[in-house]
């Protein structure tokens, strides 16, 4: 599913994205604290971290990471690796960090992200956010002494009257920030579309919210809106996918989340089924949470919790609340109070009155019973996240998926037998396969080619298959495709094997100019400063043109510096002798 290869679609148009993949120890083993070790454990509701020295192991598996325990080092090994790499394999040649988007576990996980990003990046708070819904409030930490002398950190937070929508605007128009992190808030519903690099430190287990995330990265920008924000990204001919947690190997569940109101707090919730509301959204997000809240309490918990709630553990209120929400149960109680026979549809009248009475019955339990709900809520905020910053983490791999190089092999056989099959059509391969070249190349030739290479079936780009010729061989491929079309010529030039190193065709007639102009000086030839002007505008001319003719001389940039007549002033008899052998040498 990778490199060059996988393509997601925006309005219409098919987008390449790349799976760069980052692993470490801790992520994909978990870690043992020994004891003796002084550690944190920072309840997940307040923060406050209290300081306890362990009495024995403390043994954890990836699955607890950033839920029960936070491994400092396991992301700030992740963030150093994705920035040691940004430049040099993500977006190599670049300067300004692509807007990047990376989902966080949970709001907690997301201040450790933003907190160590910072640090790594050596930036200020502008650089990275965290957009999520508590969005508008400061972290303060205080360190506060208990009446038995036990010394803890206190985690509070203060208004700081920033808006979410403000930082997307921001995030979405302007260069900063460079680096957004979110929980699941930007999921839907927002279009970021200068965003070049879509992060996940989460896992996701449903395929369509996976679809919904990785569907921020999608949007198309075009090249001059996205240097607004992001000055040296040349074009966006596709954004990157980058995997910490394994989440493009896994099985995708077809579910839909339990959870619709994710902004809503699990007392509000409560709350609301105390005053009688039997809402469905409101039940499905409260069945989702005790769900998790299950799960996430150990045994002696569980069992307190039930006899609260007159036996049924949280597991069953659950199971009865999604059962109350299930049409086809409804429909199935209707029938049954209407006297209906098997085959026979109720209405719609006598379908919601069985839905609203599932629905009564389902909440009863938790509307009727006040110490369940404090006891639920207490629950939910007494959960603490034990702060690994004593285990050390190091990288076990970074670089593209494995699939990458068979991917990227198959498209370059391809390729490269769809310009054997061609060569005696096309004529920029008539003149291309031919040593010496039997005719001149023209741009209205390259342009052709490149037409062909992108017609259906194919629909190859001239940067999809410069990025399959660098995962096959890195060393032998030198900066990137680009918008710039005669870059075709490097790429065919480049799979014949008449050129050694694919690279930039504009790269290429810039040293093949400095060569011819290093030999006419050797020669005699000096040129006066107005015609170097002169010289390195007919070198960039073909560079993206692949020849220069006398017609050339009357558009742009020639005719802001006097056209054909000021041309032939400042060289005379010989302007045609230059135009003839820079047109042979620089486009050779």
């Amino acid at each position: 599913m990778e490199y060059g290869h996988q393509q997601a679609v925006a309005d219409g148009v098919n987008v390449d994205y790349d799976v760069y993949k980052i692993r470490t120890r801790i992520t994909e083993q978990g870690s043992t604290i020994e004891a003796d070790f002084v550690i944190g454990q920072r309840d997940r509701a307040t923060r406050a971290v209290r300081w306890e020295r362990l009495d024995e192991d403390v043994s954890y598996g990836a699955n607890a990471l950033d839920r029960d325990v936070v491994a400092l080092d396991q992301i700030r090994t992740v963030v150093r690796a994705f920035k040691e790499k940004l430049f040099t394999e993500l977006f190599p040649g670049r300067t300004d960090v692509p807007k990047t988007l990376i989902y966080a576990k949970d709001d907690s996980h997301a201040d450790d992200i933003v907190r160590i990003v910072r640090e790594e990046f050596d930036a200020g708070n502008d650089f990275c956010q965290k957009i999520t819904y508590r969005t508008g409030t400061a972290r303060v930490v205080t360190r506060e002494t208990l009446d038995d002398g036990e010394e803890i950190d206190v985690i509070t937070y203060k208004n700081t009257n920033v808006r979410a929508e403000d930082l997307l605007q921001s995030f979405r128009n302007s260069y900063h920030p460079r680096i957004a992190v979110t929980v699941d808030m930007i999921a839907t519903g927002t279009d970021i579309k200068p965003l070049e690099i879509v992060m996940f430190m989460r896992a996701v287990k449903s395929r369509n919210f996976f679809e919904q995330m990785k569907g921020r990265g999608v949007r198309v920008i075009n090249p001059t809106d996205l240097r607004g924000v992001t000055p040296d990204a040349p074009a966006k001919t596709r954004f990157v996918l980058v995997d910490c947690v394994g989440v493009t190997e896994q099985e995708f569940k077809e579910t839909t989340s339990l959870e619709r109101k994710h902004s809503v707090s699990l007392d509000r919730l409560l709350e609301a089924v105390a005053f009688g509301s039997t809402d469905p959204d409101v039940l499905s997000s409260i069945a989702g949470r005790l769900a998790r809240l299950e799960r996430a309490l150990d045994e002696p918990e569980r069992h307190a919790l039930a006899e609260t709630a007159g036996g049924l553990r949280l597991v069953d209120l659950a199971a009865n609340l999604v059962a109350a929400l299930d049409p086809d149960r409804q429909v199935e109680v209707a029938r049954a109070d209407a006297g209906l026979p098997p085959d026979a549809e109720p209405t719609d009248e006598q379908r919601a009155r069985a839905a609203q009475r599932l629905l009564a019955d389902a909440s009863e339990p938790i509307a009727t019973n006040p110490v369940l709900r404090q006891a639920l809520v207490a629950a939910r905020q007494r959960l603490e996240q034990t702060i690994d910053d004593v285990s050390v983490d190091d990288v076990l791999h970074a670089g593209y998926s494995t699939d990458a190089r068979d991917r990227a092999g198959a498209l370059v056989a391809s390729y490269e037998q769809f310009l054997a099959e061609h060569k005696d059509e096309i004529t920029a391969l008539q003149v291309l396969y031919s040593r010496p070249y039997a005719q001149r190349l023209r741009f209205a030739d390259v342009k052709a080619l490149a037409q062909a290479i992108q017609a259906p079936p194919r629909a190859w780009t001239p940067e999809t298959l410069w990025r399959a010729y660098e995962t096959l061989d890195k060393s032998g491929v030198r900066g990137s495709a680009g918008a710039q079309l005669t870059n075709v010529v490097s790429l065919v030039r480049f799979a014949l094997h008449q050129d050694d190193e694919l690279a930039p065709f504009p790269e290429q007639v810039a040293a093949r100019f400095r060569t011819w102009l290093a030999g006419q000086e050797a020669a005699g030839h000096h040129f006066t400063a107005e015609q170097r002007q002169w010289l390195e505008a007919i070198r960039d001319h073909i560079a993206g043109s692949i020849r220069i003719e006398w017609d050339d001389f009357d558009g742009v940039p020639f005719i802001r510096r006097g056209g054909l007549a000021k041309a032939q002033m400042v060289f005379g008899p010989r302007l045609e002798d230059i135009m003839n052998e820079l047109n042979e040498v620089l486009a050779a």
